[in-house]
Formats: C-alpha cells, sequence, structure tokens
C-alpha cells in the first residue's frame, strides 16, 4: 500500500495532497472520486503510466480528451523528480500533431470531448480541437472525403444510407460536413457554432446548417429536447446576418415553435428575423392558423406584427420592388380573410390600413377583398362600414370595378363615387381606346404604302381623311371631359364658399 501511495503521489499532486494528510499509514485507505472524468476507465490509463517503466503510453485521437482531463483533475503537470516528463507533456507533445490528424480522427476527439462535457478540465483541448475541425470545414481541399477513415480510429462511416451517398455526391460543396456533426448535442452545438461566427465563417452556410441540424434533431427525440435544440437554434439564428437567412426555413421553424409551444420570447426572436424578408415570402407562409382560443381561420395578428416589423426598416434598404411585392402578398390575403365570419370589423380595418396610402398602384384587390368582407358580415352598421370603405381610393379602381361598384347594394352609399366621377372614367376609357384606334390604322396604312407607291396620292388623302376624323372625334372627346374636371372644380369652388369675379376666371365652354 506504502508503494502504491509513493507511486501515484510522484506523478499526481491531487494523491501527494491527500496522502500528506494520512496519518495512519499502516491502516487501510479507500479513495473516492464521485466525480472523476472518465470514470474507472481513465483511472485505469492513469496507473498504467504511472507503474510503466519508461513512462511511455500511446495516446490516440479517441483518448487524448480522456487523457487530458484526468490529467488535469489529479495535477498531473510535473515531473516525478527524476527527469521523466509527466503525462500532461506527453499530452502536450501529441496535440502538436492536431493538424496531420483526418477528418475522421477530428471527430472521434470530439466526440470524447462531448462524452466529458460535464467535467470544465479539458476546455482547453476542446477549444483546440473545434478551432481545427473550423479550420477543416472552411478548406474542404484538406478534408477530403477520401480521408475520412484512420487505422487509429474507431469512428466509422456508414456508406449504405442514401443521405451518405448524397454526401458523396456533394462532398465538393460547401455543406459537405453538415452529416457529420449531427452527433453534437446541444450544448456542444452552441459553442461549435459560436466559435464558427467568431472566425467569420460565411454565415448563410451556418444558418444552413442549423436548420438541417433542427429538423434532423427533432426526429424521434423528446418533447424537452425538442424545445431546448429549437430554443438553442433561435438563440444563434439571432448572431447572424438575417440577410443570409432562408425565409421559408424561418416560417417552418415558426410553425414548429408553435406547435412545441415555446415561449413568447422565442416566437418574438423568429418574428423579428422573418419581418425583414417579408418581401420573400409567398401568400402559403402567412396561412398559419389562428392560436388556441381564437376563432379566426387565421393568424391575423401575426401578419399585422410582421409588415410593421418590416416598415420600421432594419438594416434593410425599402425599395419599390420590395414594397410592391409585399402589398401584392397582403391584398391576396385580405382576399384569404375576407371570408371569415369571425373576423372583426377592427381587425380588418387594421389589415387594410396598414399599409401606407401611396403603397398601392391599384385598389381592385382592396375592393374585392372588401365586397367578400361586407357580403360576410351583412349585419354591420353604416359607421362600421364607412370606417372600412374610406381607405378605398376610386381613382385606382378599374374601369370595370368602378361599374360595379356603382351598382354594388353592400357598399354605403357614401362609399360610392358621384355620376361625374363615373362619367370621367368611362371618357377616358374611350380615349384610350380610340388613340388605339388611330395608331392602329397608322400603322397599317404606312405598311400598304411602303409596298404600294403607285396609288400614293388617291391612299394619301383617304388616310389624311380617316386621320382628320379620328383627330375630330378625339378632340371632341376630350374637351368634353375637361368640361366635366371644370365642372368638378367650380364645384369645389361654389362648395368653399369663395366668390370669384365672373372676368376673373376662365369657365369651360360647358360651364358657362
Amino acid at each position: 500500500m506504502h508503494t502504491v501511495q509513493n507511486i501515484l503521489s510522484s506523478f499526481c499532486r491531487n494523491f501527494s495532497n491527500l496522502f500528506g494528510n494520512f496519518v495512519d499509514l499502516n491502516g487501510s485507505l479507500k479513495v473516492i472520486f464521485n466525480d472523476f472524468p472518465g470514470g474507472a476507465h481513465a483511472f485505469e490509463l492513469i496507473v498504467r503510466f504511472c507503474y510503466n517503466s519508461n513512462r511511455m503510453m500511446e495516446i490516440t485521437p479517441s483518448s487524448v480528451a480522456l487523457l487530458c482531463s484526468a490529467a488535469h483533475f489529479l495535477e498531473m503537470e510535473c515531473d516525478d523528480g527524476l527527469g521523466i516528463p509527466n503525462l500532461k507533456p506527453h499530452i502536450e507533445n501529441f496535440l502538436e500533431g492536431i493538424r496531420f490528424w483526418t477528418w475522421s480522427e477530428l471527430l472521434e476527439a470530439l466526440k470524447q470531448c462531448q462524452d466529458l462535457f460535464t467535467s470544465q478540465s479539458y476546455l482547453a483541448i476542446l477549444d483546440r480541437i473545434v478551432d481545427h475541425l473550423i479550420e477543416r470545414i472552411a478548406s474542404p481541399c484538406n478534408s477530403s472525403p477520401h480521408t475520412c477513415s484512420s487505422n487509429r480510429s474507431s469512428f466509422q462511416f456508414s456508406c449504405d444510407s442514401s443521405s451518405n451517398n448524397s454526401w458523396r455526391n456533394n462532398c465538393s460543396g460547401a455543406t459537405w460536413w453538415f452529416e457529420h456533426l449531427l452527433f453534437l448535442k446541444i450544448e456542444l452545438l452552441d459553442k461549435v457554432i459560436r466559435t464558427m461566427i467568431s472566425r467569420d465563417f460565411d454565415h448563410g452556410i451556418v444558418s444552413k446548417f442549423l436548420f438541417y441540424y433542427h429538423n434532423s434533431s427533432c426526429l424521434g427525440a423528446a418533447q424537452a429536447e425538442k424545445i431546448e435544440a429549437t430554443k438553442v437554434v433561435i438563440n444563434l439564428l439571432s448572431l447572424l446576418d438575417v440577410r443570409s437567412l432562408s425565409c421559408k426555413d424561418l416560417f417552418n421553424l415558426y410553425r414548429s415553435s408553435i406547435s412545441l409551444k415555446t415561449s413568447i420570447c422565442c416566437k418574438n426572436k423568429i418574428e423579428s428575423l422573418i419581418g425583414p424578408l417579408l418581401d420573400q415570402a409567398t401568400i402559403d407562409y402567412l396561412l398559419l392558423p389562428s392560436p388556441r382560443g381564437r376563432d379566426h381561420a387565421y393568424d391575423v395578428d401575426f401578419v399585422l406584427r410582421l409588415i410593421h416589423i418590416f416598415f420600421s426598416g432594419g438594416s434593410f434598404e425599402l425599395t419599390l420592388n420590395r414594397l410592391n411585392r409585399v402589398v401584392k402578398m397582403v391584398d391576396l390575403f385580405l382576399v384569404e380573410v375576407a371570408p371569415d365570419p369571425h373576423l372583426k370589423p377592427s381587425e380588418f380595418e387594421a389589415l387594410i390600413t396598414v399599409l401606407p396610402d401611396t403603397s398601392r398602384e391599384s385598389h381592385d384587390q382592396l375592393y374585392l377583398a372588401m365586397d367578400m368582407y361586407l357580403k360576410v358580415h351583412a349585419g354591420l352598421g353604416d359607421k362600421e362600414k364607412m370606417n372600412i370603405c374610406c381607405t378605398l381610393n376610386h381613382e385606382k379602381l378599374s374601369a370595370e370595378l368602378l361599374r360595379h361598384l356603382t351598382r354594388n347594394l353592400v357598399f354605403p352609399s357614401e362609399a360610392k363615387p358621384r355620376a361625374h366621377v363615373t362619367r370621367q372614367s368611362r371618357m377616358k376609357t374611350l380615349l384610350q381606346e380610340n388613340d388605339h384606334l388611330k395608331n392602329f390604322f397608322d400603322s397599317m396604312f404606312r405598311k400598304s404604302f411602303k409596298n404600294n407607291d403607285v396609288k400614293e396620292g388617291v391612299d394619301k388623302r383617304i388616310y389624311d381623311a380617316e386621320e382628320l376624323r379620328l383627330s375630330t372625334g378625339v378632340q371632341k372627346l376630350r374637351g368634353d371631359l375637361e368640361g366635366m374636371e371644370g365642372e368638378t372644380q367650380l364645384a369645389s369652388v361654389k362648395k368653399s364658399g369663395i366668390h370669384i369675379m365672373s372676368n376673373a376666371i376662365y369657365l369651360p365652354k360647358l360651364c358657362s
């Protein structure tokens, strides 16, 4: 017993301090370590090293993390006093060759670290392994799939599954390593991803891996594990440039968080990531079922929050193309929710007024949504109807829908256009048709003139007569239209109560 104490104490400062306080050297001694890293197997390796006469020990990537943790726990930094190196210097010498390890050996060492993750004694070696792993990922030329095996390694890749066939087909791409890191537990994943971000790793690749990891890790996992994985993935995505994220994957993650009943904080973080990317979404993404306790078919409040986040700006420039895409999608969403009999007027009004007044170039879709909503909610009062219809701009309606509005009985009379507005719309339509007809005749005559020079004089007279007739018609239409516009101006002047002398203003002929 005395010999065992001396041997262990000569290499392990922890044992030296422990045995130095033990008085009865002849009595029995029992030492229990409840938190010894690596358990009995690691302690056996330490004892073998201490009893080895030449103090040599084979260290492999699959055992280096275990030995490093145990050596740190037992404080095996110094030598035995005879000039023979202790275990820690052996480990340091072995780690000098980490840059020559194969990809498989790096994964072995990382898996060993993960098994010891509850201990804090191995963090130094974990940092070195993670750093070299990321360096290898960032340099795919140094990590060919053909070098992912080693004679010293017990970690083997299966080549039978379709997923690995896909990996072999895409090993030269930037995502070849995704399947290899699916073994990471959520705590170690957090450390690896944060290290990648600190090393300026491509955010687009990192985000793709996080979505891939989340989808894979949630298959067959317990509810608590799914919630924890979702929470960590959301927090890591929040560290990335939002422009590198996939809008579709974010919506899928949001749906997953709803089904898992994650915290409101998690959902708010996802919404803050989706909002700036709203112009990349489609109408299907927005059709989320209403939360429990609500009778709505779809979650209207969710869409309103996304729109507010989109217009808040952030690091994105609000271009006209992005705005038009969001306007089109919101109008489609309005048409989808308008037939919902449980949608309150205040909520529908919030949807139709959430966009700036000048954002819509056409109000046709808006009119169709209002028409459906008012027909489904026939019991609304005139005030509620007017609150909804006041957003409608008659000048941005097509001629067909403007005529439909004048005959629509579900709209209050105050929301319908006046007669002169309808006449102006018809006149403008006729002008456009006549201009188009004139251009058509013009092109047809010129084409015939080009191929027939003999009849030039006769055809020119015919062409001039036709042109004169069309021009006269157009001039007449334009005159009538200007006259009606003058009536509108005069009516507004009279209504305002401003008196103007007859010789101080020119009135069109139809207004005199």
